[in-house]
């Protein structure tokens, strides 16, 4: 069997990417801090405690499991967050990112999958977004991402790299088994935080304003299921064993929702009303991010079959009501 080091693989998506490698035959092997991973997540394969900017304890993990490939999706990852407090972001994001790539290097590792975000692409001019749309980001965690795509061409030209950046845009629902879902402590995520609204956790859902220019005043993003996401992870493992053409793809549906959209969606499913307050925009935002994924359906085979908003809403509210009680 195939070993695979996963970064960050106790988290939302590292843990969903471990259960589509060990569903493919895999075995991934999670790296996590457990700063905001969760050891219970971690269920198909070894799991090794370390922080990524310790290229020590890097070398020493790849030297005991010597996997043939990593994906990298330990990060900090929230965008209000990084405005208020940039400097863990640089570190974490950028120099851990180096410090694996060191360790890769040093150890004879060459490939690499990136877990990259649309927060590289800031305020789009146009809709939908390319990979050709110029990446203009406007908050710290879409401006480290984008350092780290760098590093990575660099690597690749210097050194012989294969990688690939996955551009994802926001990452929604639970595993459909029930086998991982999303954990934060706090929750800065639109959907679980409608859900746990809905559930009575929260008083009221906080709409981030209501006065962007979008059709009903609300933000609107583009939402792929998460386990969609983790099967593309699988493929482009892959993919680095060919002649890549491209250094990053975009993952998303060529669709977006408002959040009040979303509102609706989760007052459907959950049969609850979910009442609305609107608070202060959030600095970071840009109003609307949707994708074009047509490169990844023809290079990967990316097709989001679970992503549409019903779907997503469903499987994460089924993941809180197990994991709530």
């Amino acid at each position: 069997m195939t070993t695979i080091l996963v970064t960050g693989g106790a988290g939302f998506v590292g843990s969903h990417v471990c259960l589509a490698l060990a569903r493919q035959g895999f075995t991934p092997v999670t790296f996590d801090n457990l700063s905001r991973g969760h050891r219970k997540l971690v269920k198909w394969g070894p799991l090794e405690i370390g922080d990524i900017r310790d290229t020590g304890r890097l070398i020493e993990v790849l030297s005991t499991h010597q996997p043939q490939a990593v994906i990298h999706c330990a990060a900090l990852a929230y965008v209000g967050e990084s405005m208020e407090d940039p400097a863990p972001y640089h570190d974490i994001n950028v120099r851990g990112s180096l410090s694996l790539l060191e360790a890769m290097r040093a150890h004879g590792l060459s490939r690499i999958v990136l877990s990259s975000t649309c927060a590289v692409y800031g305020v789009p001019k146009d809709l939908p977004i390319t990979e050709r749309t110029p990446c203009q980001p406007i908050n710290t965690y879409g401006a480290t991402k984008l350092v780290v795509e760098g590093i990575l061409a660099d690597y690749t030209r210097a050194y012989g790299f294969r990688t690939l950046a996955l551009r994802y845009f926001n990452a929604g629902g639970a595993d459909p088994d029930g086998l991982t879902g999303e954990i934060h402590d706090p929750e800065p995520h639109v959907i679980p935080r409608v859900l746990m609204t809905a559930e009575g956790s929260l008083p009221h859902f906080g709409l981030l304003g209501d006065d962007w220019p979008t059709q009903d005043g609300t933000c609107i993003r583009d939402y792929v299921h998460v386990s969609d996401l983790a099967d593309t992870h699988v493929a482009a493992i892959g993919y680095l064993d060919r002649e890549t053409r491209y250094p990053f793809l975009n993952l998303g549906t060529n669709s977006g929702f408002s959040v009040r959209q979303i509102v609706d969606v989760a007052r459907r499913v959950t049969g609850h009303p979910i009442p609305v307050k609107v608070d202060p925009r959030r600095p970071g935002d840009p109003p609307a991010l949707v994708a074009r994924a047509d490169v990844a359906a023809t290079e990967l085979g990316f097709t989001p079959h679970r992503s549409s908003m019903e779907t997503i809403v469903e499987t994460a509210w089924a993941w809180r009501r197990q994991t709530q009680g």
